[in-house]
């Protein structure tokens, strides 16, 4: 069995890696410290054409795989963990939904923009008393003619504050649960949308993260993702992807780690030697070097199916490579950053 990339996505691989080395590398503390998204980094990415790896050229992506989908967001997250997580946001959760359930017409106002890189999107699923249990949702969207009028709180959402669209889950059947969720295409510049805070957190912080107030937003039917009630099987749907791209993430971050860790120990010596020769902390390296293979090759692995269909329902390889991924990434980082120091900490943070 070969596990080499095709050559295609051995070239992306090449020209993100030397993009995130360049442009995003020596700017990433800099921005973390200052909280800033980086506008002009994702401008660039879609003038490389990366901004809509996995949507169809003929809506204005690249026509990419999720195998090549997975290996961008790899790269970026190895420089930036927050440069990362904002483009997966953008791909995943405020591109792919309209590609994957919207109409022609949607798909050319509010998809095209997103995957040729004119603009940014998100989605707002959680609430501050619903995460996991979706169907506590208090948001609601009640019909008044031909428009929809929103009100609700949504928590923790990527890219709020600089979005160009965001996909909002509200209820229009209340006491449906699951099935009275809808999804809805909102303007954030619309009347009525707020984003209320922009989090502090413990990293990642060039990456927005967003409480947003919607108070009476109309929107017109056609702004409805599929028909109503289609709200939570999209969203499955949609993280099935969601998975992937975050297992790549979470093992670029881990990638940058070992890096970090492998570097630092090969340069500090005591007495009279890198501390590397050492069985504690050279096989603390190769276990993590270890693990970030095995992520990886789940990670692709679980990528592999979605060459062939993109709307079927992924089984547990899906969920298995995030698993691995984040652990190895969490791992990764308290394991070194005790006994190599401050500079692994400083090139590792955490997403939540």
């Amino acid at each position: 069995m070969d596990f080499t990339l095709p050559d295609k996505h051995e070239m992306i691989q090449d020209v993100v890696r030397d993009f995130a080395e360049t442009e995003i590398g020596p700017i990433a503390q800099e921005i973390e410290e200052d909280h800033r998204f980086p506008e002009e980094v994702f401008e660039e990415l879609g003038e490389l054409d990366l901004m809509g790896v996995p949507a169809p050229k003929e809506n204005g992506g690249a026509g990419g795989d999720y195998l090549m989908y997975a290996v961008v967001a790899e790269e970026l997250g190895r420089v930036s963990g927050a440069v990362g997580l904002s483009y997966v946001a953008h791909t995943s959760l405020g591109l792919m939904p309209i590609i994957n359930f919207g109409s022609d017409e949607q798909i050319e106002e509010w998809a095209r923009p997103l995957a040729e890189g004119d603009e940014i999107g998100a989605w707002a699923l959680t609430e501050p008393s619903s995460g996991s249990d979706a169907s506590d949702m208090n948001t609601v969207a009640e019909r008044d003619g031909d428009e929809y009028v929103i009100d609700g709180t949504k928590q923790f959402i990527t890219n709020a504050n600089v979005a160009n669209s965001v996909l909002v889950k509200a209820v229009t059947e209340p006491g449906a649960g699951y099935d009275g969720i809808s999804t809805f295409i909102v303007d954030p510049d619309q009347d009525g949308f707020e984003v209320t805070t922009v989090w502090d957190k413990m990293g990642l912080n060039a990456s927005p993260t967003c409480e947003i107030q919607l108070d009476g937003v109309r929107v017109h039917e056609n702004r409805l993702l599929g028909e109503e009630g289609d709200g939570w099987t999209q969203t499955k749907k949609t993280l099935d992807g969601g998975r992937i791209s975050i297992a790549a993430l979470s093992t670029g971050l881990a990638q940058g780690a070992f890096e970090a860790a492998r570097d630092y120990a090969t340069e500090r010596e005591q007495f009279d030697r890198p501390v590397s020769k050492f069985d504690a902390v050279r096989d603390m390296i190769v276990s993590m070097d270890r693990k970030i293979e095995r992520a990886r090759l789940l990670t692709h692995k679980a990528a592999g199916p979605r060459r062939l269909r993109l709307h079927h329902r992924l089984p547990a390889p899906a969920v298995l490579p995030r698993r691995q991924a984040d652990g190895n990434r969490r791992g990764d980082q308290r394991d070194s950053a005790p006994r190599l120091g401050p500079r692994t900490r400083a090139v590792t943070s955490s997403p939540r």
